[in-house]
């Protein structure tokens, strides 16, 4: 009896042993690290809405796996969120193509990047409330033909371009006679590609087209009188999330918190402060 005892005894500690150790592989300090940060997507190369920079001058934000940091108005934007969430701020530095992906397979739970909530996306991924609102604008050199433009038929015959994946390449179709050209993966590219002479101009929005012509005195930011058809969706930026993610409600209350006047002096700061490559 004493024997059989001590056998069970031996078990069950062994058993508890067991569990425990299988415990602490599952349910260890990383885990638990992990959900105190908030990890937000962006391509940190679309100023004024995000950059990279080599410090973390302007309040830039350490980009995860590398030496470098992020800044601009979705850094700005997503450290309020952060800070509103109770967590961590860890930014993952991800190609315009691979953020939605990016979302969906949890590798992070948010893209704070600059981009619209469009139908096609909504099909995909959910959205916070609206963080800003621009206009669509062309990107021309100094002293080209295009540069007073006040149409976009102005532009008729133009090599015109937009970035891969979003809906300013799809509005190139509005010009009659335009000139459409391979969409280009991201913002530098397509500024070296206006520079060369590669192309006429690009679309993107207001500010970025003053980013820009700040960046580069050889370019000129087109505003138009009879511009580009697009929806209210297609010119807002918000928040990108999980299909039914618990974050949706506490980050609109947050975005509700930030004045119209705190964003116009976030992104005012945000054109100030960019770097000069950018």
């Amino acid at each position: 009896m004493r024997k059989k005892s001590a056998f069970l005894f031996v078990t069950v500690l062994a058993a508890m042993i067991l569990a425990t150790g299988c415990g602490t592989s599952s349910n260890g300090g990383s885990s638990s690290e992990e959900d105190n940060t908030f990890k937000v997507g962006l391509e940190a190369g679309y100023a004024p809405f995000n950059w990279t920079q080599n410090d973390d001058s302007n309040g830039g934000v350490k980009i995860e796996g590398s030496a470098e940091y992020a800044g601009g108005y979705d850094v700005d934007i997503a450290k309020k969120i952060a800070e509103g969430l109770g967590k961590e701020l860890v930014i993952v530095k991800t190609e315009w193509d691979g953020l939605v992906p990016s979302l969906s397979s949890g590798k992070i739970d948010a893209i704070i990047a600059g981009m619209s909530p469009t139908a096609e996306r909504k099909e995909v991924i959910d959205f916070s409330d609206n963080y800003y609102k621009s206009d669509l604008v062309m990107i021309v050199k100094k002293g080209s033909q295009y540069e007073a433009a006040t149409s976009i038929q102005d532009f008729s015959g133009a090599k015109i371009t937009a970035q891969l994946n979003t809906f300013h390449y799809t509005v190139i179709d509005q010009i009659k006679g335009v000139e459409k050209q391979t969409a280009m993966d991201n913002f530098p590219a397509m500024r070296v590609a206006l520079e060369s002479g590669v192309i006429d101009g690009y679309v993107s929005e207001r500010p970025e087209g003053v980013s820009a012509s700040a960046a580069n005195e050889n370019f000129v930011m087109v505003e138009f009188t009879e511009g580009f058809e697009t929806s209210e969706d297609d010119t807002a930026i918000a928040v990108g999330l999980e299909k039914g993610s618990e974050y949706t409600e506490k980050i609109n209350e947050i975005l509700a918190g930030i004045s119209e006047e705190d964003r116009k002096n976030i992104m005012d700061a945000a054109i100030k402060n960019q770097p000069a490559a950018q």
